[in-house]
């Protein structure tokens, strides 16, 4: 008998420290991709404030501020994996103060490709009056629209949150994992939540076909300019690859909330996938497509990830150095 409990218990250790490496092991991974995918957005932030054209033209600061958001993301997500692959109980209040901000920037991203979208379809369909409507004036007026829109939302729910009677809790003491589902008391908070998220992604879509349409349309027309036209269409299609990945995101929570509830190598391995596609991934292709995609960004951009060296933008400083060198 004491041999075969022996024996329990070796596997049951043997378990226990195979689950902690892998929890280990997924961690570190997942930490350094992101100290990387952060790495390359801030340095894309760094250089859409660098040069005056990117800080007075309207659709580089869309893309800094959609960018921003991707960048927030990607560091609360990180820190909400840890804590979750950890299973570091937090307390209600410091859970709910995690969460909303989570909840700030997820809107944000979609919201600002409904405004890249409108811009992309009045400079194709109405070029002449696009100077005129399309001002850096009124692109800010539009971001402070989308982060005063995430923010009322944060704020109802903050309301429909503070319902729920805590004080006659023993303890603030949270016993399960600090989760977005985790903090729904109340069943009007969820159907809330998924009235909200269900209207901001259906309304996205339908503006960003909207803008795709007219787009198609002004195509017909002889005077437009085909090759802006053609440019035009493959962003509007690639706003829309990027609400559906940002719709995906939604998903992860209540993955998380069921694979939480099981203990082995396999379903550990299995949310380490789940976090990468789902939350990673999708918010480090900002960067990357509109970074390597976009002529005026891409030099600049390159010359900052160099380090200001073994870039096309740094060989051509020092060629016109020389050139000056030699005629003086």
């Amino acid at each position: 008998m004491s041999y075969s409990n022996q024996s329990q218990t070796n596997i049951t250790v043997g378990l226990q420290y195979q689950v902690s490496l892998g929890l280990l092991l997924s961690s570190m991974l997942t930490t350094l991709s992101c100290c990387v995918f952060l790495f390359i957005n801030v340095t894309l932030l760094f250089t859409l404030r660098s040069k005056p054209v990117f800080c007075e033209t309207s659709r580089y600061i869309l893309l800094f501020n959609l960018l921003l958001a991707d960048t927030m993301q990607i560091a609360e997500g990180q820190l909400m994996y840890i804590i979750a692959a950890c299973r570091i109980m937090l307390s209600y209040p410091v859970c709910g103060v995690l969460i909303m901000l989570v909840n700030v920037v997820s809107d944000i991203s979609p919201l600002t490709l409904v405004v890249m979208c409108l811009e992309r379809f009045v400079a194709v369909c109405y070029p002449l009056r696009h100077a005129a409507i399309i001002t850096v004036r009124n692109t800010g007026v539009a971001v402070c629209v989308v982060w005063a829109f995430s923010l009322l939302n944060v704020f109802i729910q903050v309301l429909l949150m503070l319902k729920f009677p805590f004080a006659e809790l023993e303890s603030l003491q949270m016993d399960d994992f600090c989760g977005k589902d985790n903090m729904m008391f109340d069943p009007v908070a969820a159907d809330y939540d998924n009235a909200y998220n269900c209207f901001l992604f259906v309304s996205v879509g339908v503006a960003i076909v909207f803008s795709y349409i007219g787009v198609m349309i002004a195509a017909r027309s002889a005077s437009t300019d085909k090759a802006s036209v053609r440019k035009a269409r493959n962003t509007l299609l690639l706003h829309l690859v990027q609400l559906g990945l940002s719709l995906s995101s939604t998903v992860y929570n209540p993955l998380l909330f069921f694979i939480s509830k099981y203990d082995s190598v396999i379903l550990s391995r299995i949310h380490t996938v789940i976090y990468v596609c789902f939350i990673i991934l999708p918010r480090c292709l900002s960067a990357l497509i509109y970074g390597l995609r976009d002529q005026t960004i891409r030099p600049v951009l390159m010359y900052n990830l160099c380090c200001q060296r073994f870039s096309p933008l740094h060989s051509v400083i020092q060629t016109k150095a020389k050139i000056g060198k030699l005629v003086t």
